[in-house]
């Protein structure tokens, strides 16, 4: 399958891609209280920041996403320090194993690098080996770790 990266600034031309979302939403596991629908549009919202940018692959002859890339801004609370953050990183399970997302990752640190963005953070949930050991491949370094106490 032949596939093209778009890069997506604005909320009006993320339209397209609220089905993808939404499923990327669905598998990260969306937040309690909240639907997918909800969360894509809460996200849509906020596309305008310099931190937020959307990647998508899609095949060549059609405009139909099958992966994305999502970051948005991170802010430190005590430092203020804004930062760039993947929030969604989703593959169709017909393209998955073939370096699409390492190809939307590479794609949104050039874009971001492009708006002054040289930093990406990136999170990975607790013990998720697999996701931990896919980011250090990618050149991600683990510098500190967030904890929760419930």
């Amino acid at each position: 399958m032949n596939l093209r990266l778009r890069t997506i600034a604005s909320r009006e031309a993320a339209q397209g891609t609220l089905a993808l979302l939404e499923q990327a939403i669905r598998e990260a596991g969306a937040g309690p209280g909240r639907t997918p629908a909800e969360l894509a549009q809460r996200y849509l919202e906020r596309l305008g920041a310099r931190e937020s940018l959307l990647v998508v692959a899609e095949p060549k002859e059609v405009a139909r996403p099958l992966a994305l890339a999502a970051s948005a801004p991170f802010e430190d609370p005590l430092t203020g320090e804004v930062q760039a953050l993947v929030v969604l990183l989703y593959t169709d399970p017909s393209i998955r194993q073939r370096g699409v997302a390492r190809g939307l990752v590479q794609e949104l640190r050039r874009a971001l690098a492009a708006r002054g963005v040289t930093e990406l953070l990136a999170r990975a949930a607790h013990n998720d080996d697999a996701l931990i050991s896919m980011g250090e491949r990618w050149g991600f370094v683990r510098t500190w770790e967030l904890m929760s106490a419930e």
